[in-house]
């Protein structure tokens, strides 16, 4: 049913179905639809453009996948739905190597999502860095791929949390901004001190996949 695979991708771009397969473990099935039912509800109201001056642009989109997510809902049984919870939660155990992305280019995070599934790794979406952190605690990944410059919560200021958990979490660093002195500062400091990798903007698919490739089987030399 192609609805519910534009539905399943809808809801992980919004952070919304990961928190539903948690609530669904935890909890069963009515709280976890109660929770996909009202949640993108709420989102409608935050992210309206009224209540958004300078990022009214920004807000249309995100109000349209909103509305999108309103049509894909109605179409959809709680059967329905419920088999997509515990799709989800079959492919935690599925034994493949796990990716976060953390990157609020909408279609960058897509496309890098879709690429990566591609490849057969296992892999969740985050829209900056709290919603990043959360996804973390939850997904437990091998592999923080993550933006620099964001919203609520930089890349590094992220990395730096989550490193109080996992000292020996990998970590990717993508941006647009290495220009920038303040943010080429610190990232070298990063660099220098864990060895993390980092990615300019834009860049080539085939060079991201062998570099992801390469790290996470212990191939890219790296300092401690």
């Amino acid at each position: 049913m192609e609805y519910l695979v534009l539905l399943e991708r809808e809801l992980t771009f919004l952070g919304l179905l990961e928190k539903a397969r948690e609530i669904y473990s935890d909890f069963g099935s009515n709280g976890a639809l109660s929770y996909i039912k009202s949640s993108y509800r709420l989102l409608s109201k935050i992210y309206h453009p009224d209540l958004n001056p300078g990022n009214e642009a920004k807000a249309k989109r995100l109000q349209q996948r909103l509305n999108r997510v309103s049509e894909l809902i109605d179409q959809a049984s709680d059967e329905d739905l419920i088999a997509l919870l515990k799709k989800g939660l079959h492919e935690e155990d599925s034994g493949k190597k796990k990716i976060l992305v953390v990157e609020d280019e909408f279609g960058l995070q897509e496309t890098l999502r879709d690429v990566f599934r591609l490849e057969g790794y296992d892999v969740r979406v985050a829209v900056d860095g709290e919603n990043g952190y959360q996804t973390y605690l939850r997904f437990k990944p091998d592999l923080i791929f993550t933006d620099v410059v964001m919203p609520k919560m930089s890349g590094m200021e992220l990395v730096k949390k989550i490193r109080k958990a996992n000292s020996k979490i990998k970590v990717i660093y993508i941006s647009g901004f290495f220009g920038l002195r303040n943010v080429k500062r610190d990232l070298n400091e990063e660099i220098l001190k864990f060895g993390y990798p980092c990615l300019s903007k834009p860049f080539k698919i085939s060079a991201v996949l062998e570099l992801v490739e390469a790290y996470l089987n212990n191939e890219f030399p790296r300092r401690h």
